[in-house]
């Protein structure tokens, strides 16, 4: 058989494979440097497909287990809340549901049957079906980029995607879809990390702020693969309290390094909500405190950071964000706080 029979068949077949994809609705998509792949007219998941055929912008189906992460450590403290909340909630829906419609870009939960899982997304209905997504759907989701052999690597959504593999309901095995940023599948391993430094998208630093090198990074999902960071813990409850979060990748973790340098808030007991809740609120007033324009940290200013201008977004104590985050578990409506901290305690953490 000639080289040129050979050509026309591979051709014929990319043909015939991207006509069943338009025909089933599913987005051609090419591969990232890259000459059409048929392979590329797979929903990602499945046999044969690949994470390197997506583009900047798709939504790609992805398994939580396939995904690497960007950053060392985490706040142990915003997992324990969504574990908190999907385990000893106390809402109609279980908020899980909503979490995951939400970062499937399908807004929110509307229903959920009475034995619903997370790993039977048939189980319960979101408020946008697939295909309906809005700008507004969209911009919740969470990001990823594509690195050398088709690697998923995520950018934002480190907290989010490890609660649900380790909620009960969840697993390695869980699909979610993610927003591509960029596809860097074509670099050299070296090439790829120089750009995710150039532009924000990996976060070097362990717990104490010392550097971290690329190969330290976790190799999967999994609260235990990552180190404890109690001062990221506190910028999630900080948010809309002292600040709120921008478009800055990394921004807890910017505001992280400010409260550790300057010991900020000083240190307190995470078991015991009280003084969790003090800290928070000395930590927030001192964060609404800075002139816009003091260094923060790497350069960044307050303002870059999104520093609110006045504690509580100007509202009074038993108003806004922080009377919502002073409620504790025992109220009708917990706050994420004392969820965090019921946890906790009931976990032996």
């Amino acid at each position: 058989m000639s080289s040129t029979t050979v050509g026309r068949g591979r051709w014929t077949a990319g043909i015939a494979a991207a006509l069943m994809a338009l025909a089933s609705g599913i987005t051609w998509v090419a591969p990232g440097n890259a000459s059409a792949d048929p392979l590329c007219a797979l929903q990602s998941g499945s046999a044969g497909s690949s994470y390197a055929c997506a583009a900047a912008g798709d939504l790609l189906d992805v398994r939580i287990g396939d995904v690497l992460a960007t950053q060392p450590s985490l706040g142990y403290d915003e997992i324990y809340y969504k574990l908190g909340r999907y385990t000893l909630g106390k809402d109609e829906i279980n908020s899980k549901f909503n979490d995951w419609c939400e970062s499937n870009g399908q807004l929110a939960v509307v229903s959920a049957k009475p034995d619903a899982r997370l790993s039977d997304s048939s189980s319960f209905q979101c408020k946008l079906a697939v295909g309906q997504e809005t700008p507004e759907s969209i911009a919740a989701m969470k990001t990823v980029v594509i690195g050398p052999g088709g690697k998923p690597y995520l950018t934002d959504g480190h907290h989010t995607l490890t609660s649900y593999l380790e909620t009960p309901d969840g697993g390695a095995d869980l699909h979610v879809r993610l927003k591509v940023l960029g596809n860097l599948s074509t670099l050299s391993d070296a090439d790829f990390w120089t750009q995710m430094k150039a532009k924000g998208w990996v976060w070097l630093k362990d717990v104490s702020g010392n550097p971290v090198a690329v190969d330290q990074l976790p190799k999967s999902l999994g609260l235990s693969n990552f180190s404890d960071d109690k001062y990221r813990s506190m910028m999630y409850f900080a948010r809309d309290i002292g600040y709120h979060v921008g478009d800055l990748p990394f921004e807890e973790f910017f505001w992280g390094d400010w409260m550790r340098k300057g010991n900020i808030g000083g240190d307190w007991n995470r078991s015991d909500f009280t003084a969790y809740l003090a800290a928070l609120k000395t930590v927030t007033k001192a964060q609404t405190a800075l002139a816009p324009d003091a260094i923060v940290a790497e350069g960044k200013t307050a303002k870059e950071l999104d520093q609110l201008s006045a504690w509580n977004d100007g509202k009074a104590e038993d108003k806004g964000e922080f009377a919502k985050i002073s409620q504790p578990y025992a109220a009708d409506k917990p706050g994420k706080l004392g969820y965090a901290v019921e946890y906790r305690i009931r976990n032996g953490r």
